[in-house]
């Protein structure tokens, strides 16, 4: 399904403007349907970090780039002690923030989600765990699933030293127990800002369950977390907007 999540096609026909945004998505779709059937990347059961950070009271913000903000953000509306989960951009600059010029590849931003959590509920090793096995596959280099291009990349903006250290710690413990079939390609960046998406990225999945590419890819990622993740489900997810339906 390579080419078919693109600009004007990864969006419903409402985001569309003009008759050549029609025309690119009337070919987009009629691809889609042509095109074999790929659902996510197959679930990993993983051990937890054997390195986590120490409960505590409050609130802290994870950032998690692993393709598509619209799965990743659905996975974590989903996890208990999660309060907020915003799709958005991050690596690049305030004036690149914006989703049709993150598409070129150019800008150093990824499509991201900051994640606001109660770390006494959900440490962020769980976080991590939930990220590595469900939310996307880390093994692939600058592209998940049909979607190319290093906005793709997977990528932990860790936000202090003790989240680095988790990861860090994390990342080493999974290859040295070869989880995956392969090396995980994750790379770590610090001193990023995080930079809201447009608020029609917001809360995609929740709202558009039956939109062909959540159900191919999204979907799949959800039954995934309540399957291998029982004790970290909620049914009902954390929504962005007032108003959406849960």
């Amino acid at each position: 399904m390579n080419g078919i999540k693109t600009k004007a096609a990864r969006r419903s026909p409402f985001f569309a403007r003009g008759a050549l945004a029609a025309l690119v998505l009337t070919a987009a779709a009629a691809a889609f349907w042509q095109t074999p059937a790929r659902s996510a990347e197959d679930a990993v059961v993983i051990p937890p970090p054997a390195v986590d950070e120490k409960a505590a009271g409050g609130t802290e913000t994870a950032i998690f780039a692993g393709g598509c903000f619209w799965g990743v953000q659905g996975v974590f509306q989903h996890v208990k002690g999660v309060s907020k989960a915003v799709s958005g951009y991050t690596g690049g600059s305030a004036e690149n923030a914006v989703y049709e010029t993150v598409g070129t590849g150019l800008t150093g931003h990824a499509e991201s989600v900051e994640i606001t959590y109660d770390p006494s509920k959900v440490t962020y090793g769980q976080l991590l765990q939930v990220y590595f096995s469900v939310a996307h596959n880390p093994t692939q280099l600058n592209y998940q699933g049909p979607d190319q291009g290093t906005q793709y990349r997977s990528t932990i903006f860790a936000e202090n030293d003790d989240q680095k250290k988790v990861a860090e710690s994390y990342i080493a413990q999974l290859d040295k127990a070869k989880v995956f079939s392969k090396p995980i390609v994750t790379t770590l960046e610090t001193g990023k800002t995080f930079y809201p998406a447009e608020n029609y990225h917001q809360d995609f999945l929740t709202l558009n369950p039956t939109y062909p590419y959540i159900v191919y890819n999204d979907l799949p990622k959800i039954e995934n977390l309540k399957s291998l993740f029982p004790q970290l489900y909620s049914e009902k997810p954390v929504l962005v907007q007032a108003g959406s339906k849960s």
